[in-house]
């Protein structure tokens, strides 16, 4: 496997930051006609937990195509929507990649922006947020995110 850190810049600081949220629901699935020939998924996702130390609820769908290597490449274009308990709205979008695990769920890590016009998540517009998801065969999901520096 290559030195992943061998493309990176020399002198430059390329790390991640604090863990700046964690939000943990339910995820189904469903297939969607292929494209050229490859598999495609779409996942609905609902979600609760904090972000940048406000109490959230979540709401995203994405689709997946399952890449002849077995990876997934995932995307949610703008299509997920973060709610404060006092009603502020942010929205987000994400990509990333991921694989079917062995036990059934699947495994995705990426990079996810964020924007609101409310002051509760305003912090985060701007961020690059890096994530890691992970859902389990009943559905049960995690979204974990750090801010990358």
């Amino acid at each position: 496997m290559p030195d992943i850190q061998s493309g990176l810049k020399k002198g430059v600081r390329h790390m991640l930051g604090e863990k700046i949220g964690e939000l943990q629901g339910k995820a189904t699935n469903k297939a969607l006609q292929a494209v050229n020939g490859a598999p495609r998924f779409e996942t609905t996702a609902e979600t609760s937990g904090t972000l940048a130390g406000v109490a959230v609820r979540g709401y995203a769908t994405y689709q997946s195509d399952l890449q002849a290597d077995g990876t997934l490449l995932g995307e949610c274009p703008d299509s997920g929507v973060l709610m404060t308990q006092q009603g502020e709205v942010a929205t987000f979008r994400a990509n990333g990649s991921g694989r079917f695990t062995e036990s059934g769920g699947v495994d995705f890590r990426g990079a996810a922006y964020f924007r609101t016009s409310g002051s509760q998540l305003a912090k985060l517009n701007g961020v690059c947020v890096i994530w890691h998801w992970d859902v389990d065969a009943e559905g049960n999901a995690k979204w974990d995110l750090w801010e990358w520096l």
